[in-house]
């Protein structure tokens, strides 16, 4: 589902070229797609709890299989936007599984059952590998006389068969007895806590550590070609790079969770993508040094080549990985018996974020004329969910305990340790 959800990441170039876009063009039709595999991310996850997993998952798997046939048959750039959207309902099946497999397993466990649900979204890294291969190995003129459509088309032609043949193993082998914590409960009570500021403020979390992820996965490959004249088969498998642990870490990102918390997970998550942000924002140049008999020199030349780029990248996917699964620790431990509803709207407006963020990348590339302006987007962003979380936590300790209010470590007579 995440490979349909962000095949336009690496699809999108040979899109641009036969279409004739811009890159606000082209943003959009990423944009789309995460858009609609946002928006109902929240009435997914309820159903999922009122109707169990099993039935809706696979519901969705069947249904999103009709507009990847349609996106493979596309002509004009109106109706691809149309067909982008709706191919991206993929995305809503994040909140499903979420709900699903938190019906299924304890509180002290969940958080690494949902890293390793979490890590589908490997996914993401799919189209990366094998896009680039497909579009080359099957011609333009496609397979069987036309019937199976080649070039760019072929991979959501391909995608469509996955889609129903996932389906169809979903249904048969699956448990049949599901676990339904929504059954009987009104959908009032279901929504109550969304009236709960934390809920929101996981959300903005889960806009840094999944929205950016998502907006980059389908965003560095074309960086990669513009910035650094690399071709796309190398830009793909560079992204891959960003994407393998921004996935395969979030097992892990539960484990460190279970372990250590949830809020000392986020505190180091946001530290890293704060560096790395931090160094990729800078623009680059030199200082301009004039001297008195009018000569110039140049000192301090500072640019980010592909390497170091790669690195600070990986270290952002490292991070966004981890953190992904310790903003879904918050939830089961805050709202047990509400994670498909809580879990809905934190993926949504999580999810929504992914669909802010290309087209505010390329809106303030185009005024500033600095690709790195990108990463200034995700710094800020960032910065302002450290901070609220911050203000957060230092609140609620002087809350616990204000007699601690003016001190900045242990009095000795009551530790009885030395000074």
């Amino acid at each position: 589902m995440f490979a349909v959800w962000l095949m336009f990441g690496v699809l999108g170039l040979p899109i641009r070229d036969e279409f004739g876009l811009t890159d606000v063009q082209l943003a959009w039709i990423t944009a789309v797609a995460v858009l609609n595999g946002a928006i109902w991310r929240l009435p997914a996850g309820i159903l999922a709890d009122r109707f169990g997993g099993r039935v809706v998952f696979t519901t969705i798997l069947a249904v999103t299989a009709i507009p990847a046939f349609l996106v493979s048959q596309v002509t004009s750039y109106g109706w691809l936007l149309v067909f982008a959207f709706l191919v991206g309902f993929a995305g809503n099946s994040f909140s499903v599984g979420i709900a699903w497999v938190s019906a299924w397993w304890p509180q002290d466990r969940q958080g690494f059952a949902l890293g390793v649900f979490g890590a589908g979204n490997i996914g993401a890294s799919l189209t990366k590998f094998i896009g680039p291969a497909l579009i080359v190995a099957v011609p333009a003129a496609g397979l069987l006389g036309g019937l199976v459509p080649g070039g760019w088309r072929f991979v959501p032609f391909l995608y469509t068969v996955l889609l129903l043949v996932m389906a169809a193993l979903t249904w048969a082998f699956t448990p049949r007895h599901d676990i339904k914590p929504g059954v009987g409960r009104n959908l009032g009570s279901m929504l109550a806590p969304l009236k709960q500021l934390r809920v929101w403020r996981f959300s903005l979390y889960y806009v840094v550590v999944f929205g950016a992820y998502v907006a980059l996965a389908a965003w560095l490959p074309m960086y990669y070609v513009d910035v650094y004249g690399l071709p796309l088969s190398q830009a793909a498998l560079l992204t891959a790079l960003f994407i393998f642990p921004a996935s395969l870490l979030r097992p892990f990102g539960g484990y460190l969770s279970d372990q250590l918390g949830a809020r000392r997970v986020m505190y180091y998550t946001f530290a890293i993508m704060l560096v790395a942000s931090g160094i990729l924002m800078m623009p680059y140049g030199y200082i301009v040094l004039t001297r008195n008999d009018g000569s110039t020199s140049e000192i301090l030349p500072w640019t980010v080549g592909p390497v170091l780029f790669t690195i600070l990248v990986f270290a952002m996917g490292c991070a966004m990985g981890i953190g992904k699964a310790a903003v879904y620790k918050h939830i089961p431990e805050y709202f047990p018996h509400d994670v498909g509803a809580v879990g809905g709207l934190v993926g949504s407006l999580g999810a929504l974020g992914g669909f802010l963020f290309p087209p505010l990348f390329a809106y303030v590339t185009a005024w500033t004329t600095l690709p790195q302006s990108t990463f200034f987007v995700i710094f800020a962003v960032t910065l302002i969910a450290t901070l609220w979380m911050h203000f957060t936590v230092v609140s609620m300790l002087h809350r616990a305990s204000p007699e601690l209010t003016n001190k900045f470590e242990h009095d000795s007579e009551l530790t009885g340790v030395a000074s």
